[in-house]
């Protein structure tokens, strides 16, 4: 006897839990167990939408922030590269003082041949950028010959120049190198239009040393 009351305070029990639910059952169903746990499930789920809604809209609190960042990050790196771009431009441009026998007037030969650079490398067409510094290392080569260097190329004439009496030594020897790489590679060598002008802008500074343009 006392089996059967615990049994049925047990199905009572179970009953009033799940009339909050509105789901219907006698002390014997057999599915008791069953419905109580459906019940807990669907209180749970409210539950568990509200969570995943806050995760939401942290995730999305948290996305606008990250957002901001990069943003702010990218401004600050156009900037930079700005900056780095204008130091470029007056480092490329800046005059030298000749250190060697120069010339008093350009000379007009090599004159119209460097404005023949020049509309090269504002070309839109990368062969000639490529062709502007490959004419620059020509007139480079000619000009050092005039200057009494000689060599089967002109990076033994580089060779031979003592950098006390070429200021602009170095600049000739980084641009010459370039050109030696297009001269190699050929087309497999790609240069940007700013690298190209870069270049270009250091032949420049040796002529301008030695007054030949």
């Amino acid at each position: 006897m006392i089996v059967g009351e615990e049994r049925n305070n047990s199905s009572s029990l179970v009953s009033a839990q799940l009339s909050d639910y509105n789901i219907v059952m006698t002390p014997s169903d057999p599915t008791d167990f069953i419905q109580l746990i459906l019940a807990k499930i669907l209180d749970f789920f409210p539950a568990f939408v509200d969570w995943l809604r806050n995760l939401v809209g942290t995730l999305t609190g948290l996305c606008l922030v990250v957002s901001l960042m990069f943003f702010i990050g990218i401004i600050y790196c156009v900037e930079q590269l700005k900056r780095i771009r204008e130091r470029e431009k007056e480092m490329y441009e800046l005059k030298v003082v000749p250190g060697y026998e120069t010339v008093d007037k350009g000379d007009p030969a090599l004159s119209t041949r460097w404005e023949t650079v020049q509309k090269h490398i504002e070309s839109t067409n990368e062969n000639d950028w490529k062709q502007a510094i490959i004419e620059s290392d020509i007139i480079l080569d000619e000009i050092l010959t005039k200057m009494g260097y000689h060599g089967e190329s002109v990076g033994e004439k580089l060779k031979r120049v003592e950098p006390a009496d070429f200021n602009s030594l170095q600049d000739a020897w980084d641009a010459h190198l370039v050109r030696n790489r297009i001269a190699h590679d050929g087309s497999s060598y790609t240069i940007s239009q700013h690298e190209a002008k870069g270049v270009i802008n250091l032949y420049k500074k040796v002529f301008e040393e030695f007054y030949y343009i």
